[in-house]
Order: C-alpha cells, then sequence, then structure tokens
C-alpha cells in the first residue's frame, strides 16, 4: 500500500466529491481514481478495500472541519454571554455549510454505518469526542449554559445543516441567520437562568 501523504489526502478529498454526489452505490476505485485525475488504479494502491476506503473517508473529513485555532481563541475574546454563544453557532454552521459535499459525505458514512461495525466504531467514537471537546470548550471557557445546553445545540443546529444541505427550499438561505439566533435564544439559558 502507497504511503504518499499528499496523494492519499487527494485521493480522499476526491472519494468524499464522489460520495456526496452519487451516494455509497458510487463510490468505487474507479470513481475515486476519475474525480482525483490520477491513473487508473492509484486509489487501490491506497486502500486496502472499500471498508477502508470508507472509514479513511470519516477521518479525513474530519481533519478538513476541525476549526482553526484562531477561530477557537476568537471564542474566547471579549464577553462570554449569549451573543457570544450565538456568534460561535453561527460560525460553527457556516463553516460546516461551506464544506456542503464533506458534509453530505457525512450522511452518507452515517448511513453506511448502520451496515459497518469499523465505520460505526470510528464514526461513534469520533462524534462522541468532537461533542465531548465542545462541552469542554464550552463550560471551561465560560460560556453561558451547561453540558445539556451543548448537546440541544448539536442537536438542533446539526439538523438545521442538513436541512440547508439537502432540501434548501425547507427553510430558505434568508432565513438560515434568524434561525440559529432562534435556536440559541430558546435553548440558552436567558441570564437570570444561566448555567
Amino acid at each position: 500500500m502507497r504511503q504518499n501523504p499528499a496523494r492519499r489526502a487527494a485521493l480522499l478529498d476526491a472519494a468524499i466529491e464522489v460520495l456526496a454526489r452519487e451516494g455509497a452505490r458510487g463510490l468505487t476505485f474507479r470513481a475515486v481514481d476519475v474525480e482525483a485525475q490520477v491513473p487508473n488504479g492509484t486509489a487501490s494502491n491506497y486502500f486496502d478495500n472499500r471498508d477502508d476506503m470508507l472509514t479513511q473517508i470519516g477521518y479525513r473529513f474530519y481533519e478538513r472541519v476541525e476549526p482553526d485555532p484562531g477561530v477557537l481563541a476568537a471564542g474566547l475574546e471579549g464577553p462570554r454571554d449569549r451573543a457570544k454563544v450565538t456568534q460561535l453557532m453561527h460560525d460553527l454552521v457556516d463553516r460546516i455549510s461551506r464544506f456542503r459535499s464533506g458534509y453530505l459525505a457525512l450522511l452518507e458514512l452515517r448511513l453506511e454505518a448502520t451496515r459497518r461495525p469499523e465505520l460505526r466504531r470510528l464514526l461513534t467514537e469520533r462524534i462522541r469526542a468532537d461533542v465531548d471537546a465542545n462541552i469542554r470548550y464550552h463550560t471551561e471557557s465560560g460560556l453561558p449554559g451547561d453540558a445539556t445546553t451543548v448537546v440541544l445545540l448539536y442537536l438542533a443546529l446539526n439538523w438545521l445543516i442538513v436541512e440547508r444541505l439537502t432540501l434548501p427550499d425547507v427553510f430558505p438561505e434568508d432565513r438560515i441567520h434568524d434561525l440559529v439566533t432562534d435556536v440559541v435564544d430558546r435553548i440558552l439559558p436567558g441570564p437570570d437562568h444561566s448555567g
């Protein structure tokens, strides 16, 4: 199996695009080679089998959506209040939405995980670690709310992102900003109830 990290990343980025566009049935080594514009057979040199490729796509998605350390540092600047949480949630929804193909590929991976134990294990571990990291960041930074606040924001905004990227006419784009603000306002306790 080949070990060129840049080529592997390019193949995984191509695989994300194929998975988002064609679904799991369309994800073949050949389709990835075509998308990556590499010689036929290249992807099969980098991945043991289709399951290995699906698992590696899961890792690559999370590499690409990891927030920049500057974004995390900026979240700690200024007052740590409901307005700051709202700003962070807008940033999150926009950052994930900009990587549309990645999020759609993740949805395909989640469906595949119902049939592939190794992929289910990977996604469960990774998503649980993300939720835990978000809870830690939120509570240790002194932002208002508690662990339940973070979980509820995670659940509500993830589904808003799903709607935004799969059925954009359900909630038109000009409503997304207000909806994110409303989600935070309704989930996060007010100043007199901060947790």
